[in-house]
């Protein structure tokens, strides 16, 4: 049985997650928890928990909607420039045939579908080749990383940037012919265009 209070923190943490991320709470905003408490119909426990959660994945920073600087996104993309990269060599190794079809249809959607559908079919493409290194650490780095990720995400997405899918099909075409050292440098280089792209936007 599910207690009432794995119930309220979920549904706080859910409703405060895609209020900021739907920019409802714009970058910036002070959390105020008696307020968001009343407002979601929750005790204040939950909603700090989830406010300590939110923060963990970078959404929050003392209790204010994140509004990060150029030094905070470079930071953020290093790391995942690096995991990714790697990720990118692995998935030329090891991605199975099943798994390449799926990156290929993430490329068909990112040309043809809507932007919710392009959002999906983009956190795919990188989902699936960062599983494709095995390694259950590097997996849960970037994971507890997906929220702050999900906002640059919708960035680019939404403001349209220029060769996004194109990038990821020659991501696609490396990891299909098994060049380890080309999918590696073509992810490096598509991550610190979606940076550049974000930074170009902050300012």
């Amino acid at each position: 049985m599910i207690k009432k209070s794995s119930v309220a923190f979920m549904k706080a943490y859910e409703m405060i997650r895609d209020q900021i991320l739907n920019g409802e709470l714009p970058r910036g905003t002070k959390l105020i928890e008696e307020k968001l408490a009343e407002e979601i119909g929750v005790s204040r426990t939950p909603v700090r928990e989830s406010i300590r959660k939110l923060e963990q994945e970078g959404l929050i920073q003392q209790k204010r909607v994140v509004n990060p600087t150029e030094t905070d996104l470079r930071n953020l993309f290093q790391v995942r420039i690096l995991l990714e990269g790697f990720a990118a060599r692995s998935a030329a190794q090891f991605l199975g045939e099943e798994e390449l079809v799926e990156l290929r249809s993430c490329v068909d959607i990112g040309r043809h579908g809507s932007p919710e559908e392009i959002m999906t079919a983009n956190a795919r493409f990188h989902d699936i080749i960062v599983q494709a290194t095995h390694n259950p650490f590097m997996i849960d780095t970037i994971a507890r990383m997906q929220s702050i990720i999900y906002l640059f995400r919708k960035t680019v997405v939404y403001h349209k940037r220029p060769f996004l899918i194109d990038e990821h099909e020659q991501i696609c075409e490396a990891i299909s012919s098994h060049d380890g050292d080309l999918a590696e440098r073509l992810m490096k280089e598509h991550l610190q265009s979606d940076l550049e792209f974000c930074i170009h936007l902050l300012k």
